[in-house]
């Protein structure tokens, strides 16, 4: 499979818009009057409206020379005036006034611009824990082989990768070792970031050593971190996206939210994507995306350990899961499966912690938990059971 690491050639090529600002600053000007009162305060805050344009194209237009003129002459016009640098700005245009390193005003932006009520923000939530369990922008739930380095995110705004590796000797199950993302340059927001993580080394940095992206105090992109070595928190402000990322044990998991535009802003050549179309058919381990395993079964030697490797029963198993997740949703059965596979308890705090991560990041209340039911596609509560012979089969695709 191809990287979706592109570390040389990735960033967006954004135009200088320089004109843009010279532009606004004449439709806040032209209707001014130097003979009425008033007009020194309100050309002040169309100038500095004016210089707040200039900084935020700086980078696009270093080697533009109307943009440097228009840096004197902004500056001679504030000593000419007396205006300070500091003060309020003229809130006419939404272009001038809002911040477009703050992706949440927008939409505010945007509506005030076209003079219609804008539509809320849409945004969709992926996950990665275990064995490993997909949770996918579109609420599907999988569980994969995928061994070795897949694309979970290849959009025009971010990249995620996930290298996973064998959990146990004979077993196609696999955990996730490795994690890269990739913040692409944006305007004048951030420069490209990139951060890497690996088992027993979940640092606090990206790579090139910084914790934030962005010129000033702006910070449109920073990490925060939450336990040292064990969670980090990275908020891109810029483009409203929101990523956590856990050591459990041996492996990783991660979380992320993201506006649904973003997300579905990427060429065909960028179609796998595991977190936009899910696994393909041929790394599903699972059944019609659910886990065929019992709430009551008979489907082990009564006191049976599940494999020669682990040191649970279904019974035990269960009563270990239940102690972290009380309600008998996915990420309850996840963590079941996850110990009759491995026999290392610290996927049950993974399955918890993923649950944790859903309630946090994941818009809607009402899709946090997802439910079995008999027929593997839909969301059923009065299931009480997933079909017995199920396990039976997923056993020997697993194991064999």
């Amino acid at each position: 499979l191809p990287s979706v690491l592109c570390l040389g050639d990735c960033q967006l090529q954004t135009p200088c818009r320089i004109q843009k600002c010279t532009t606004d600053f004449v439709s806040l000007t032209s209707h001014l009057n130097s003979a009425l009162e008033g007009f020194d305060l309100e050309f002040c805050k169309a100038l500095r409206a004016y210089s707040a344009c200039t900084y935020r194209n700086s980078k696009v237009c270093r080697g533009n020379l109307v943009y440097h003129s228009a840096v004197l002459g902004i500056s001679d016009l504030m000593s000419q005036r007396n205006c300070s640098k500091d003060g309020p700005t003229s809130s006419t245009n939404p272009e001038v006034t809002h911040d477009p390193c703050n992706y949440s005003g927008h939409t505010e932006a945007r509506e005030h611009q076209g003079g219609e009520k804008a539509h809320p923000t849409t945004y969709l939530f992926c996950g990665l824990f275990g064995d490993p369990h997909l949770r996918t922008f579109k609420d599907h739930f999988q569980t994969c082989k995928v061994e070795g380095a897949w694309p979970l995110i290849d959009n025009n705004y971010l990249s995620v990768q996930v290298t996973n590796v064998p959990v146990v000797p004979g077993s196609s199950a696999t955990a996730t070792n490795k994690i890269t993302i990739i913040f692409k340059s944006y305007q004048d927001c951030t420069d490209q970031k990139v951060y890497q993580a690996v088992t027993d080394d979940l640092p606090a940095a990206f790579v090139d050593g910084t914790t934030s992206g962005g010129d000033g105090n702006t910070k449109s992109l920073r990490i925060v971190e939450k336990v040292s070595g064990k969670y980090v928190e990275m908020h891109a402000k810029y483009i409203g996206t929101t990523v956590y990322i856990r050591q459990l044990g041996h492996y990783l998991t991660l979380a992320i939210r993201m506006p649904q535009e973003l997300v579905m802003a990427y060429e065909e050549s960028q179609d796998l994507q595991l977190c936009v179309n899910g696994c393909p058919s041929s790394e599903r381990i699972d059944d019609s995306g659910h886990l065929p395993l019992p709430v009551m079964g008979q489907l082990l030697p009564q006191g049976g350990a599940a494999h020669p490797w682990s040191v649970y029963t279904l019974e035990t198993a269960t009563t270990k899961c239940h102690e972290k997740i009380l309600m008998k949703d996915i990420y309850f059965y996840s963590c079941v499966f996850d110990l009759l596979t491995t026999g290392d308890a610290n996927f049950t705090a993974a399955a918890h912690s993923a649950l944790q991560d859903v309630e946090a990041l994941h818009p809607r209340k009402e899709h946090w938990h997802i439910f079995p039911s008999n027929g593997g596609g839909g969301v059923g509560k009065g299931s009480k059971f997933f079909v017995g012979l199920g396990l039976v089969c997923l056993i020997l695709v697993v194991f064999l």
